[in-house]
């Protein structure tokens, strides 16, 4: 083959879709789920980045929101645009007219083709949009729009469409070392996770796009290469929104640490996120801590004093690592989000760095990198671009979603459940909807309080390359952050759709099940939370 990626996050499954268009012999094999690690645990934005503007990333700001027109463009049903409410109260580290001034400066770097210009806000405009923000010490504030994003799903959406184009994907397959001629790495050694079977691949070039588990797999080629990654953790809660009370998404700086911060709205709950502390842990069991909830928990109460936050309130958390570049910085929120493409002594290509909403900028300038080094080794003469965002990814395509929308409700489900279709699955909806009509059974919930149906765990195994309990309640539908259960009186069902279509026998249907009610168990924080007083000293001048 001429290309193997390792690493099924955003990145790698952009990287399989750019050289797959560019017509590359191209395998992807990920030790775990697409997406499992930091690309299903983000704040969910596409975004310039507002904070980036403090430390004078003006490139990067400006490439994101060019990227944030694109993803819209090709995923509009899981890339939309969100408008955000940013609050200044007396004692915050940002003044009034700082904000305001950054406000004109994000407009100018999306070239004023933001969905709307940004709106300078009074005390009076904040509340009424917002009423259970703090009113006292309320300065006013501004409205802008950004973009939220169904991040699980997008990478999902973007390993098939390099699917499409001829690359294979291949999940719960773990490297476990590289192979070498002369000196130079010629491919990998795999094995299955779930079986235990061993297998090789030789590809022309590997690319490492592991994210946090980037250095691990730097030094099966070199077992002393030098750390070239700074892991930080971001740690979101999901609580019910009715308790925050938001309306729209809301940005604010930490009384804690001054630090830009998030409420966002997802359906029936808000999420906050997000930290961003230096850690150790390791990427494979990364998960929130009381500590990080506590932290969260009270920088919202601060800004919503009616909340009184507390653990009970907290439905489901996530954690992960952001595979940043080891610069010196002081400060883990300081670091740059920028990305970096390097080769090490093998040959083997690592990318390493950035953030979500520039991933397909960034495979496109792995991709560049491979084709430079094919046409030395005149290996071939590859395409010098491969279209990726002119090509809507699955489910994006241009058609009447009012049509789709209306074939849903003509099979007689309810608003909730349609809608919930047409933003999983954009226009592949109307194929869940014919599923439906094939077997009894399928339209029925998958548990009552949450609009998904049986129909979604078959098209995630037949489709969506779903192989766990796990793969489709976390990472496709969403059930588990979703409902106060975390999904678990929906794993019987999807275990018994899913050993349908997988085979798997009774006891391995029963062994998902344990499996999947064990991971609902490991990630609610342990203690409760005290509320935060609302006076605060000593806020730091800059973010820490």
């Amino acid at each position: 083959m001429d290309l193997l990626v390792i690493g099924g996050g955003i990145v790698g499954a952009g990287v399989a879709r750019d050289a797959a268009m560019r017509g590359m012999r191209t395998v992807l094999v990920e030790q775990n789920d697409l997406a499992f690690g930091t690309s299903s645990r983000s704040s969910r934005l596409v975004h310039g980045g507002i904070r980036y503007l403090e430390h004078g990333e003006l490139h990067l700001v400006f490439e994101s929101l060019r990227e944030r027109a694109v993803l819209r463009r090709i995923a509009p049903h899981l890339v939309w645009p969100l408008p955000f409410i940013f609050p200044v109260h007396d004692g915050d580290r940002l003044r009034r007219w700082q904000l305001a001034a950054g406000m004109w400066l994000y407009d100018l770097l999306s070239l004023f083709r933001n969905v709307s210009a940004h709106k300078m806000l009074g005390k009076r405009a904040l509340l009424t949009r917002e009423p259970g923000l703090r009113a006292a010490g309320l300065r006013g504030g501004a409205r802008y729009f950004d973009a939220q994003c169904d991040d699980a799903r997008l990478v999902v959406a973007t390993a098939r469409s390099a699917q499409e184009h001829g690359a294979t994907i291949l999940t719960y397959t773990m490297v476990t070392g590289l192979t070498r001629d002369a000196g130079r790495i010629t491919g990998v050694t795999v094995r299955d996770v779930r079986t235990g079977r061993e297998a090789s691949f030789r590809a022309s070039i590997v690319v490492n796009a592991t994210g946090p588990w980037a250095d691990q797999i730097r030094r099966l080629e070199d077992p002393k290469a030098p750390r070239l990654l700074r892991l930080t953790k971001g740690t979101h809660a999901v609580v019910p929104r009715e308790r925050i009370g938001n309306h729209e998404a809301i940005t604010f700086t930490s009384p804690l640490d001054g630090r830009v911060m998030f409420v966002l709205p997802w359906g029936a709950w808000s999420y906050i996120g997000t930290t961003d502390t230096d850690t150790a842990e390791s990427p494979d069991e990364v998960r929130a801590s009381s500590e990080d909830v506590r932290y969260l928990l009270r920088s919202a109460n601060s800004r919503f004093p009616n909340a009184h936050l507390n653990e009970e309130d907290v439905v489901a958390t996530f954690a992960g690592l952001r595979p940043l570049i080891e610069d010196g910085a002081v400060g883990a929120s300081s670091v740059s989000r920028e990305h970096v493409v390097s080769e090490g002594p093998g040959g083997m290509v690592t990318v390493a760095g950035g953030k979500l909403t520039t991933y397909r900028l960034m495979a496109a300038q792995v991709v560049d990198h491979v084709v430079k080094r094919l046409n030395t080794e005149a290996r071939g003469a590859w395409p010098a671009a491969a279209g990726t965002d002119l090509e809507p990814l699955p489910g994006g395509e241009s058609a009447s979603l009012g049509t789709i929308r209306a074939l849903g409700l003509d099979s007689g489900l309810d608003v909730a459940t349609v809608e919930h279709m047409l933003r999983h699955y954009g226009t592949e909806a109307a194929g869940i909807f014919n599923l439906m009509r094939s077997e009894p059974g399928l339209s029925d919930r998958l548990q009552p309080d949450h609009p998904a149906v049986a129909a979604e765990v078959l098209h995630a195994a037949r489709k969506e390359l779903a192989r766990t309990v796990a793969d489709v309640l976390v990472r496709r539908i969403h059930l588990f952050y979703e409902s106060r259960d975390q999904g678990a009186a929906a794993a019987g069902r999807t275990a018994e759709l899913l050993g349908r279509e997988l085979r798997w026998t009774l006891a391995e249907q029963q062994r998902e099940v344990a499996a999947y009610r064990a991971l609902t168990g490991r990630t609610l924080p342990l203690t409760a939370v005290p509320e935060l007083p609302l006076t605060f000293t000593s806020l730091p001048s800059r973010q820490s």
